[in-house]
């Protein structure tokens, strides 16, 4: 048994331990202590970037939902002025038409009064005519009618003239 190399192969493998052992595993503890630390530290970075990751989704859904939301609010606010716009049009063009109706009929009935006025002024001008045609041959046939016609205006000339004056 001593001779053989396998035994001293063995005692020199449990003497290097049992010399180095504590020594090495000290070191292979804490090589390892530190990588778990590491590792520790990873995965407590990892969930807190996953929370992180997580409270940003849940913010840009709040802020999509509220985005839709005044999407929303704003196509309606835009819907219903376009709907005021287009009634303030409609009443306007109808206001419109009705001022230029009142004002064809205010023409109208302008070219009706001018009608009237010339038919009166023609129809007074035909009557003085036929007035100073039956006054003339009346008058020519009765010169004394005539004569005192004349004495009667030259007597009211005077006070036809200060009535006129006053």
């Amino acid at each position: 048994m001593f001779h053989e190399p396998r035994f001293w192969t063995a005692l020199a493998f449990v003497l290097f331990f049992v010399i180095f052992g504590r020594k090495l595993w000290a070191v292979i503890t804490q090589t390892l202590d530190a990588r778990a630390d590491r590792v520790r530290a990873d995965l407590d970075e990892a969930s807190r970037l996953r929370r992180e990751a997580e409270q940003m989704l849940e913010d840009a859904t709040r802020e999509r939902e509220k985005t839709l939301e005044e999407t929303k609010q704003m196509i309606a606010r835009s819907e219903a002025e376009a709907a005021a716009v287009a009634e303030r049009a409609r009443q306007d063009a109808q206001d419109a038409a009705q001022r230029y109706e009142a004002q064809a009929r205010d023409r109208i009935e302008a070219a009706e009064r001018a009608a009237l006025r010339e038919v009166r002024d023609r129809a007074t001008a035909i009557a003085i005519s036929a007035a100073r045609d039956v006054v003339a041959s009346h008058l020519a046939s009765n010169p004394e009618a005539a004569a005192s016609l004349v004495d009667q205006s030259l007597a009211a000339l005077p006070a036809s003239l200060r009535k006129a004056a006053a």
